[in-house]
């Protein structure tokens, strides 16, 4: 079996072993080289100890040292050589107290998660797979290396790991190992909220979304997001839809761009559902002020999760939104624009287009030409270069001084009231105009 691996790499494991040293490139890049994919990094593991590896390069970086890895710089590019080790007690279902450096490649790769990520490649000597990994690679499955209880007690976000890389590579969960991750689920609420960040985006943008319902089969949403627990289990009594809320969540974000705001947007945009489900005397479900409660449920998720604030703007925009219903003119989308935002606006059709492929069949017709009508307004107002914010409003904040007003919040309730009026008639963005209007 022969693997391409880039000049850089192979010299570094030539370097290695003309010291005399053992070295492969090992984990995800062979992995991906096996699948026929370009590798993002590539890791080389060494049986050399880290100040054995440091004498031997001329730029290094001390990035792990404690846990044996030493990252070299060739020609701009950083690549992490780690000794050979086996992991001491794990402390807190992440991170082991202590490793210790081993000169046995074998007992390096039984540390690793899974059989696809536990094989490594030598140019002279070939692939290495102890454990089964290009065999669970061809068939399509994840499975813990050796014990899966004991992978997952020693670090937890490999529980998480599990369902992202089924989702990424539309692979199935080995039984094994799905039953190790329903009785240890719970084990992940010691990981850090920006690690289950990670994680959940990865699953979200990845090709097969959907294996969101795989977590939430094997309990892992009932800890990093009960949000979702409680949507899957509200039904939609209502003719315009045909699955219960988590099912049409899951729809909406199958169709809208592997995109982190579209693919959170989607998650998101009927998170208060739930809560503000009501059955009137037919027997028909209704979700009063879901948007609005959506964007206060949304806020918490996000600071839960440790999001950015970019992040959190955007999808909250697309959240609060989702929901309009306007006439296809052009003051309304200028005043949605403003409400929305000029970056986020041409997402709220991609995100409409997506739900409403994602309800039942009854007035679909109807709503799809609705939206098409309300796209061509923006387009409309987009060509016009009509003003639908503060940054193109035709006076600032120095004019209105220079005008006679005091420095101070009156200013910036006046710019708000001048650019209301111009929303409504475009023809009044002149500063004559609106100062005339002052």
């Amino acid at each position: 079996m022969q693997i391409k691996i880039p000049e850089n790499v192979e010299k570094i494991i030539n370097t290695l072993e003309a010291a005399g040293f053992e070295a492969y490139a090992v984990g995800g890049c062979i992995r991906d080289s096996l699948l026929g994919r370009e590798p993002n990094d590539w890791d080389i593991t060494t049986s050399a100890r880290p100040e054995e590896t440091k004498k031997l390069f001329k730029k290094t970086f001390d990035t792990g040292i404690k846990h044996g890895t030493v990252s070299v710089l060739m020609d701009r590019t950083v690549y992490e050589v780690t000794t050979y080790r086996i992991d001491g007690e794990y402390e807190d279902s992440r991170h082991p107290k202590s490793v210790v450096f081993t000169d046995r490649l074998s007992e390096d790769l039984m540390r690793r998660d899974f059989t696809i990520n536990a094989m490594a490649y030598n140019p002279k000597r070939g692939l290495t797979d102890l454990y089964g990994g290009r065999d669970d690679l061809k068939n399509g499955i994840i499975r813990c290396v050796g014990n899966p209880e004991e992978r997952f007690n020693e670090d937890a976000l490999r529980i998480l790991r599990a369902v992202r890389f089924g989702a990424q590579l539309n692979f199935s969960i080995d039984d094994g190992t799905r039953s190790a991750i329903k009785k240890l689920s719970y084990t992940l609420e010691k990981i850090s909220a920006e690690r289950i960040q990670v994680e959940l985006v990865k699953i979200l943008t990845s090709d097969h979304p959907e294996y969101l319902l795989t977590a939430y089969e094997l309990g892992i949403t009932k800890v990093i997001l009960p949000e979702f627990d409680k949507m899957i289990n509200t039904p939609q009594n209502n003719p315009h839809h045909c699955y219960n809320v988590g099912e049409h969540t899951v729809e909406v974000i199958k169709k809208v761009r592997p995109d982190r705001v579209m693919r959170l947007a989607a998650l998101l945009h009927d998170v208060a559902k739930p809560d503000t489900r009501t059955t009137d005397a037919q027997g028909i479900d209704h979700f009063y002020d879901h948007p609005d409660k959506g964007v206060m449920i949304s806020k918490k998720f996000f600071d839960r999760l440790k999001f950015d604030n970019d992040t959190k703007e955007k999808v909250c925009a697309l959240v609060g939104a989702h929901d309009w219903t306007i006439g296809a003119n052009a003051a309304h989308i200028r005043r949605y624009i403003n409400r929305i935002g000029e970056e986020c606006f041409p997402d709220i059709f991609e995100l409409n287009y997506a739900d409403t492929l994602s309800q039942s069949m009854y007035d679909r017709e109807k709503k799809l030409k609705h939206l098409d009508r309300l796209k061509a307004a923006y387009e409309e107002v987009m060509a016009k270069k009509e003003c639908v914010s503060l940054k193109t409003l035709a006076v600032t904040g120095k004019d209105l001084i220079d005008a006679g007003y005091k420095p101070g919040p009156e200013i910036g309730k006046k710019l708000s009231e001048l650019l209301e009026k111009v929303i409504d008639d475009p023809s009044l963005n002149d500063k004559e105009k609106l100062l005339k209007l002052l």
